[in-house]
């Protein structure tokens, strides 16, 4: 299971809306790159995939393909909003270390 914080799901509801895709939902996957192997990805995605899991957390549809998955059992999904910019971010209980930006990870 992946979840969205409220915070988080009234971010991505709102920019469902301005893209006119209010049925879509948010593609959650992780890649190979970044400083510390493994980096998070983050898309709108208008249908799942034949091997999606499908979550559904505060409203919002998260489509995670079969690879992501196994590394993002339990993470979850945050809106932060600071001084110096906002943006999505991940937290994730199966990560070893993570880079200084917190955009790739290791397990």
């Amino acid at each position: 299971m992946i979840n969205v914080t409220t915070v988080a799901a009234s971010k991505i509801t709102e920019l469902l809306a301005e893209e006119n895709k209010a049925g879509s939902g948010l593609r959650v996957f992780v890649q190979g790159g970044g400083c510390s192997g493994f980096q998070y990805g983050l898309m709108i995605e208008e249908a799942q995939g034949v091997a999606d899991r499908v979550f559904e957390s505060n409203g919002v549809r998260l489509y995670v393909d079969p690879v992501s998955i196994q590394y993002l059992k339990g993470a979850e999904v945050d809106f932060v909003d600071s001084m110096t910019g906002g943006g999505f971010t991940i937290k994730n209980p199966n990560a070893t270390s993570t880079c200084g930006c917190g955009q790739s990870f290791n397990v």
